[in-house]
């Protein structure tokens, strides 16, 4: 397995010098980010801008990564693709659909995404409206060869406070969703989102082990202080109540078991990439401290792969 990280730690330092970083500190896989230059996500980039993407772009950065002896293990472009509103959910779907081409022109396999949520309707609905928009994109997808997948982040209060605001964060969900779907269609497999939501992911990670296309190493760290104050709908960023009783944590700082998780990789035969998604906000606030906390969340994770 090759260890790397998603590029919006970084935000939007240009390719050239996160890969030159990148190697000099012994990562060896790059997730790059490809929001569109203005949106509407908190926690986004543009590593690479991917409208107008044509095929001596995409050689220019095939040089740079190889140059630098790294590969792309997917682009990210993680939006609400059943937003409520038509015209937002057109304009993110096309730019989702410019992200496949700019990953085919790449040869990169992978493009990972959210399914989102329409706010206005319950879940048993959204998967409804998940066949409607994601059946032509996965088809879409596949006449270039490039399989999208979903990170299981229940993203809470993401349109509105204290509801789910993607609706592909657990087993039970993700089993209607798969039945639906041909084998292009995979997750991003994020073991922090479990933990905090009561579900073992281990036995997650062995149950869907044919559909884990791309690993998340992202930690997270449990206040049970404020758990015993808030319980476990917490208050989900409302300033009445304080801080969460769960954090995202760089690898090592939380409470995944990191070297059973890489062992259960090894045992369903993932061999692809452990990609450090860092939400940490204790190592954020400037591009250096970002840069530690990675540093930091590679050299736990490398001694167990």
């Amino acid at each position: 397995m090759k260890i790397g990280f998603l590029t919006v730690a970084l935000g939007n330092t240009k390719l050239e010098e996160i890969a030159k970083w990148s190697s000099e500190n012994s990562f060896e896989s790059l997730e790059i980010a490809a929001w569109p230059l203005v949106n509407e996500r908190d926690f986004s980039s543009t590593t690479i801008d991917v409208r107008d993407f044509n095929k001596k772009k995409a050689e220019e950065i095939r040089k740079v990564l190889d140059k630098c002896g790294l590969i792309i293990s997917s682009l990210a472009y993680y939006d609400n693709n059943l937003d409520s509103n038509p015209e937002k959910r057109k304009n993110i779907n096309e730019h989702l659909k410019k992200v496949i081409d700019a990953a085919h022109l790449l040869k990169v396999e992978l493009v990972g995404t959210f399914i989102g949520r329409d706010i206005k309707k319950s879940v048993e609905e959204n998967i409804k409206e998940f066949e409607k928009v994601f059946k032509p994109l996965i088809t879409y997808g596949e006449k270039k060869n490039v399989k999208l997948m979903i990170e299981n982040c229940p993203m809470v209060g993401w349109q509105e406070p204290e509801k789910i605001g993607n609706i592909f964060y657990s087993p039970q969900l993700w089993k209607e969703i798969l039945r639906i779907t041909p084998d292009s269609f995979g997750i991003n497999f994020d073991p922090s989102h479990l933990y905090w939501l009561g579900i073992d992911y281990i036995k997650a990670l062995e149950e869907f082990k044919d559909r884990i296309f791309h690993v998340h190493a992202k930690d997270v760290e449990i206040d049970d202080n404020v758990l015993d104050q808030q319980g476990i709908f917490g208050h989900f960023g409302s300033n009445l109540h304080g801080k969460s009783w769960w954090i995202y944590r760089l690898p090592g700082l939380g409470e995944i078991d990191w070297e059973e998780f890489t062992r259960s990789l090894k045992r369903i035969g993932y061999d692809f990439v452990i990609s450090i998604e860092h939400e940490d906000p204790v190592w954020t606030g400037t591009i250096e401290k970002s840069k530690i906390g990675l540093k930091m969340g590679l050299e736990h994770l490398r001694r167990f792969v």
